[in-house]
């Protein structure tokens, strides 16, 4: 039974989470499959060269860089309409969702080409200074933001078990990025650069993310009404031993 409620702004606002959860976690998956795809019906009918791209960014330098810029719109979109319990919410989603644009108006330098300018290095400098950040305020998302209880809501065995799924994909993104953050390190990215952890850090980091947005989205581990219920019940029995106490005082 779908107990998803039925007042439409609240299903608008778990549907724009659903929305966010979903293009993440299948951003990388669709950007491979999509420049197999495109490469097989080309005149040459053959894989492309490298089968993975160094990292997501460098999609955008493929036939699939429209999929890639703009499903990095959307996610900003979606991240900058989403509300929270208070302020500290609001501004954390502002700042991801414009982190999101910058990565998506700013590319990557193109791994392709072997000569490049100043301005282009100066372009992707910006460009991963923006995907690292952003990738940090979407860890924050999951480690604090998501983890908060509403002071009008029950804290239910199910709000537990998502607060524990939250916690490990904000660490699985965390990790991810002091992975990511290594390869910065000359000798270490000598060594681990040519087996394209990059990319798969980063696949990683975004479907931990695309889950916790799902799992926020009540796609699952969804409150039971009868929990609810329960909770109310077991309330209204102790304000009534309440009433009982004061008028036996």
């Amino acid at each position: 039974m779908n107990h998803t409620p039925k007042n439409p702004a609240v299903y608008s606002y778990y549907t724009m989470r659903r929305a966010v959860g979903v293009t993440a976690l299948s951003l990388p998956i669709v950007l491979a499959l999509g420049s197999f795809a495109i490469s097989l019906a080309g005149p040459a009918h053959v894989l492309p060269h490298p089968l993975l791209e160094r990292s997501i960014s460098d999609y955008y330098h493929t036939p699939m860089r429209n999929y890639l810029v703009g499903s990095l719109f959307a996610i900003a979109a979606f991240l900058v309409c989403t509300r929270g319990y208070d302020l500290r919410d609001e501004i954390t989603g502002y700042v991801a969702g414009g982190l999101a644009l910058v990565v998506a108006l700013v590319p990557s330098v193109n791994p392709h080409h072997y000569v490049h300018n100043r301005f282009h290095d100066d372009l992707g400098r910006v460009h991963l200074v923006a995907a690292a950040l952003m990738f940090f305020v979407l860890a924050y998302f999951c480690l604090f933001l998501f983890r908060k209880t509403s002071p009008h809501k029950p804290l239910t065995r199910r709000k537990r078990h998502r607060n524990g799924v939250f916690l490990a994909c904000g660490l699985a993104m965390v990790a991810c990025m002091c992975v990511m953050l290594s390869l910065t390190v000359k000798s270490l990215q000598a060594v681990l650069w040519p087996t394209g952890i990059l990319f798969w850090c980063e696949s990683l980091a975004l479907i931990a993310f695309g889950i916790a947005w799902l799992v926020k989205g009540e796609v699952f581990l969804r409150d039971r009404p009868q929990n609810h219920n329960h909770l109310n019940h077991n309330r209204q029995e102790d304000n009534q031993l309440d009433s009982g106490h004061e008028l036996h005082a």
